[in-house]
């Protein structure tokens, strides 16, 4: 436990936001920064056929340790964090035998983990919490998913016992602005199916997750003197208010749960001249994605008929439900639910509000359902990861090494 506390707060010290408005890979400099940090303990820990390309994608083995030909398996993460919240100077605290009462982040700012709010906090009463400072996020997603990995891989090679076949392990960029596998090499990755360590609460096994555009509208106005603006001013942010208006209201992240899909604007940037808005599109239901997208682009027409065409839109899909690709070979969700079982962990089977390189990946040729990583409350101050799950989530990727040899 104690190698991955060490592991993971040294991660997520280091500030690795991806920046969707980028055209670079990775999209950040300073993802570079870990990438490094990850191909050095790669070695350290023995993996061989350790790689790096020049967009940062970083591949190892784990060789077999069994005669018999069995199956190459892959355990995938990603290394950046959102670009929605800061990841820049991360505090980790660590909370020992939480005591299941409120958890105060920052006093000096009054910001407190109250599980009277989060409950799912409640469960983990008892264990070591790992927290923000509130401040920034904390990047458990997915900071966790390669700390567990290297420690089972560590594992595995220091307890040569456990027969597994060959392993192969993969941690990207880019991951939160939807690209994390555009530029992953299926092929040279050289596995039969994989896993991303990627998810949140312990049990967490899921195959199934939304499809996915983003889009951005940019609207241009004219600016004219108030005074003497009558017929004449064009306010591109009046503008952007009557488009949000159009977009249907109860169809947002906050207002909707399980496979219903919506339609989230997640950055504003406005003036009289020009308003650009950032939003993306979901839905686990392909012809309801396609209606949303539809319906996207009819606003944005019938807004140019009135306004003389001052609005563009901009929109591409990022990735698809990779439920497509994986229930035609379904004994590999079904290994990972055995692994759990023999754990003692109660999978949780469930559809992702969100997606993962998995469904990329999935779509490229590599099977690749997501398995948690513990963590809860992403992509804020308010969030917290149990050292626990992470000691399961750790013990999960052992175990279906072990099984995967087995059959």
């Amino acid at each position: 436990m104690q190698d991955i506390i060490d592991r993971f707060t040294r991660y997520v010290k280091i500030d690795t936001q991806s920046d969707a408005r980028s055209s670079t890979t990775p999209s950040t400099l300073k993802q570079w920064d870990l990438a490094h940090v990850l191909v050095e303990e790669l070695k350290e820990i023995g993996m061989v056929e350790v790689t790096i390309d020049e967009n940062a994608y970083i591949m190892a083995t784990l060789p077999s340790n069994v005669d018999d030909e069995v199956p190459t398996i892959g355990f995938i993460s990603h290394f950046d964090t959102t670009p929605d919240f800061s990841g820049t100077n991360v505090k980790p605290q660590i909370i020992n035998n939480y005591n299941g009462k409120d958890i105060v982040l920052n006093a000096e700012k009054n910001i407190v983990l109250s599980p009277d709010y989060f409950e799912d906090l409640k469960q983990y009463k008892g264990q070591t919490i790992i927290t923000t400072d509130g401040t920034t996020l904390l990047g458990a997603d997915d900071k966790a998913g390669i700390a567990e990995i290297m420690t089972a891989m560590e594992y595995l090679i220091q307890h040569p016992k456990i027969k597994h076949g060959k392993i192969r392990v993969g941690f990207t960029p880019d991951e939160e602005i939807g690209r994390g596998a555009h530029k992953f090499d299926v092929e040279k990755f050289g596995a039969d199916w994989a896993y991303t360590m990627d998810g949140s609460q312990i049990g967490e096994l899921e195959y199934e997750n939304f499809n996915a555009a983003a889009a951005k509208i940019t609207i241009t106005g004219k600016s004219v003197h108030p005074g003497y603006a009558k017929d004449k001013m064009v306010n591109s942010i009046v503008l952007a208010n009557e488009l949000m208006n159009l977009l249907p209201q109860q169809e947002t992240p906050e207002e909707t749960k399980d496979r219903e899909g919506f339609y989230h604007i997640y950055k504003f940037d406005g003036g009289i001249e020009k308003t650009v808005l950032d939003l993306i599109i979901r839905d686990h239901d392909k012809d309801k994605f396609e209606e949303r997208k539809l319906h996207l682009s009819t606003i944005v027409n019938q807004l140019n008929q009135n306004y003389n065409k001052c609005i563009q839109l901009e929109m591409n899909d990022q990735y698809y439900n990779m439920k497509e690709k994986i229930t035609p070979v379904f004994h590999i969700v079904e290994i990972a639910k055995q692994a759990m079982e023999a754990l003692g962990i109660t999978p949780i089977i469930k559809p992702i509000r969100g997606g993962t390189d998995g469904s990329q990946l999935s779509f490229m040729g590599l099977p690749c359902p997501n398995i948690f990583a513990g963590g809860h409350n992403f992509h804020g101050k308010y969030e917290y990861v149990p050292l626990e799950s992470m000691q399961k989530a750790t013990e999960v990727i052992v175990k279906i090494c072990e099984l995967t040899a087995r059959k």
